[in-house]
């Protein structure tokens, strides 16, 4: 008897809570230093996740845990066009 396949969890920035990586949104910060959101999840860089809805987004934009996890300064400029891209999801 076979087991059943292992669902990959990731932690939301904004509200911490472990999650399936597939119900997530990947920010993800490339080797060229570029921040973009990774619709397809494979993008080589380092990646921090956040939940789709508006709070956990916010919060993870404003109070600093996405620089922190990205390793890298997260401009106000940036902030703005994630939650744009975000919000058209």
């Amino acid at each position: 008897m076979m087991s059943p396949k292992k669902i990959p969890l990731r932690m939301c920035l904004g509200c911490r809570t472990m999650k399936p990586k597939k119900e997530l949104i990947r920010i993800v910060r490339t080797a060229e230093g570029d921040v973009e959101i990774d619709v397809t999840g494979k993008k080589s860089g380092r990646g921090a996740y956040v939940c789709s809805n508006s709070e956990c987004v916010n919060r993870a934009l404003k109070e600093g845990p996405l620089s922190k996890a990205l390793n890298t300064t997260v401009t106000c400029e940036l902030i703005n066009k994630l939650k744009e891209e975000i919000s058209r999801q």
